[in-house]
């Protein structure tokens, strides 16, 4: 089931050039804009500077902690390729890593999340440009839907865990002060 419905995503490429080039743009450089947009808004919303801090440092932990911690750290064990080295499959962009769990998928929900534990639309406004990322690099040839599947759970799950964890030691660092 898997197979068939990365097959229903990735049969979306290669339909046209403009296409193509969308979600190439979605799937590899809208991450950027993504991050730009965390940063404008974590350092310039109407708030204090402790709270912007709070965010930044929430937000920030809570993405690499996933990709680079919880991401890596199941990649030691399990060796899923990506779909287009074992199926003939469309692919738009190359990447050389495991395929589970999603990398980008996993520092942007858990990025989202700690958006959304702090402010609700945004935090949905966050998700939704995630899950937008997310898809696109299905359609592109590189991730299975259970790969999104495992990254969303897992960054949020991540995104919880370090909200909470950076709240308690924000506070007992401001209550030292």
């Amino acid at each position: 089931m898997d197979f068939a419905l990365f097959n229903f995503f990735n049969n979306f490429a290669s339909r046209s050039p403009i296409g193509d080039l969308t979600v190439v743009f979605l799937a590899q450089y809208f991450p950027y804009l993504i991050v730009l947009a965390f940063v404008m808004w974590a350092c310039f919303k109407k708030s204090t500077w402790k709270e912007n801090i709070y965010l930044m440092l929430t937000g920030t932990a809570a993405g690499l902690v996933a990709r680079f911690v919880v991401g890596e750290g199941i990649r030691i064990f399990y060796h899923r390729p990506r779909p287009f080295l074992t199926h003939d499959v469309i692919k738009l962009i190359s990447e050389t890593s495991w395929s589970f769990p999603s990398g980008h998928t996993l520092f942007f929900f858990a990025l989202s999340t700690s958006v959304y534990l702090y402010n609700k639309k945004w935090g949905w406004a966050f998700f939704v440009a995630s899950l937008i990322m997310a898809f696109a690099r299905v359609v592109a040839g590189v991730h299975y839907p259970t790969d999104i599947l495992g990254g969303i759970i897992l960054g949020v799950g991540v995104g919880v865990g370090i909200h909470y964890l950076v709240g308690w030691i924000y506070k007992k660092w401001l209550s030292s002060r």
